[in-house]
């Protein structure tokens, strides 16, 4: 155990190929005896689904485990959604509206057809998030699979679990957590705005956190859970997915003066770099392609801020891997690291990379190879690689929510636990004996 440094683990978005994917990660973790180490837990969106159910279990990891993958492979928070009662209204109402359009113009009342089309599509304009509140379904959904009711007072006290959301209204991060749930806008007012966190359910934290703007209700917090109930006629917040500000869950743990801030981290990032083949034949498709743009430039953002600038400058010890990334090219990218001055003194030292090489790594590239793969186990990792093939499965899956098949479970979760166990040893070796 480190007494001297707080250990993070943050879970990326990814819907429920995240919540697959980072259950490999906390497996591998709790096989190397680190999990229980782990001081703050950071999730978003798919994360926060995994990472909440694992704070809320009081059960032996493998039992957790078991029920989790259970429950990913047959709980449809979209089938949850389509057929709820509240849909099913939504769609008779539509029905009827369209209904009517077609046959107005056979009767004598031909003319009320555009007043009819116009004053259904003002309806779904104004009101289409009450018409149909998608996230209120979904929270449901969370609460029936996931939650079972709990609030964020029952969540353990380690690791400390920050479930990662975005408030539109100030275009800054809203974190909930055991101890607290704060926007900081709202935290440096004065007086502060301050939240009743003991009583708000998980299920609707969890909500905002992977709300997907376009297609989910905003998650908005009621009066009720003001401190200050005269609180909420000053402000309004309005939560969307986490992802939206910091889909890696990377910020808060590595943030100078943040109360998340930790010393050594891990990431485990779900996002994928498979190529888009598909055509963009519709708007929908577009929209969707050009959000991912976006989550990609604000991922590189990141990674350049939160990632190489911490441990440049912060010294702070950083795993970071990806679904998208190769186990075979770990290595050489530590090297590359190593060459670039992004390698911190405390993991060199570590790894007993002689000066003479440090002085010189591009010359002594093979030599390093070699010194790395002895210390981390390299050959023994590989052996539990999992095939090309199903590698190529895992990363087509999709962000959605709909349940996946036991081997789509299987592959993520294999996948993240080699990245896992090899970015650890590479670059957070002080949390793990170095194998000589």
């Amino acid at each position: 155990m480190i007494n001297h440094h707080k250990v993070g683990l943050s879970l990326s978005g990814g819907g429920y190929r995240a919540a697959a994917f980072h259950l490999g990660t906390l497996r591998k973790l709790d096989e190397l005896g680190v999990l229980n180490n782990v001081d703050v837990l950071s999730t978003i969106s798919g994360g926060s689904i995994t990472g909440a159910a694992y704070c809320l279990s009081d059960k032996p990891f493998k039992e957790f485990d078991k029920e989790m993958a259970d429950t990913l492979s047959s709980k449809s928070v979209i089938r949850y959604v389509l057929f709820s009662w509240r849909s099913l209204f939504f769609y008779l109402v539509i029905v009827s509206v369209l209904g009517a359009l077609f046959i107005l113009p056979f009767t004598g009342m031909a003319w009320l057809s555009p007043v009819v089309l116009i004053t259904m599509i003002t309806m779904i304009c104004l009101f289409q998030f009450k018409l149909w509140p998608v996230s209120t379904i979904i929270e449901k959904a969370y609460d029936s699979f996931f939650f079972h009711n709990a609030k964020l007072s029952a969540l353990c006290e380690r690791p400390l679990l920050a479930i990662g959301s975005t408030n539109i209204e100030t275009c800054r991060p809203f974190t909930f957590s055991k101890k607290k749930m704060e926007d900081s806008s709202y935290a440096y007012r004065k007086p502060p705005i301050k939240f009743k966190h003991e009583e708000f359910p998980i299920s609707k934290a969890v909500m905002a956190s992977s709300c997907v703007p376009f297609a989910f209700t905003p998650v908005r917090i009621g009066k009720a859970y003001f401190i200050n109930e005269c609180d909420a006629k000053e402000i309004n917040p309005q939560l969307v997915d986490g992802g939206v500000y910091d889909n890696q869950g990377i910020q808060k743990i590595t943030q100078p003066g943040s109360s998340y801030e930790c010393d050594i981290i891990i990431t485990s990032d779900a996002g994928n770099t498979f190529p888009f083949t598909k055509s963009c034949n519709n708007v929908f498709v577009l929209l969707i392609r050009t959000m991912d743009v976006f989550m990609t430039r604000i991922k590189n953002f990141q990674m350049a801020q939160h990632l190489y600038s911490n441990t440049n400058y912060a010294n702070k010890s950083i795993a970071y891997f990806s679904l998208g990334w190769d186990i075979r090219n770990c290595i050489p990218g530590f090297i590359d690291n190593l060459i670039a001055g992004k390698i911190t003194t405390a993991v060199k030292a570590a790894h007993n990379i002689p000066r003479e090489w440090l002085e010189n790594p591009s010359g002594h590239r093979e030599e390093i190879a070699d010194l790395l793969e002895r210390n981390t186990n390299y050959k023994k990792i590989i052996q539990s690689e999992i095939k090309p093939e199903q590698l190529k499965v895992a990363r087509n899956v999709g962000t959605n929510l709909t349940q996946l098949t036991k081997e789509q479970i299987c592959f993520l979760s294999g996948h993240a636990a080699v990245m896992t166990e090899l970015q650890t040893r590479l670059y957070c070796p002080e949390l793990l004996t170095i194998i000589p």
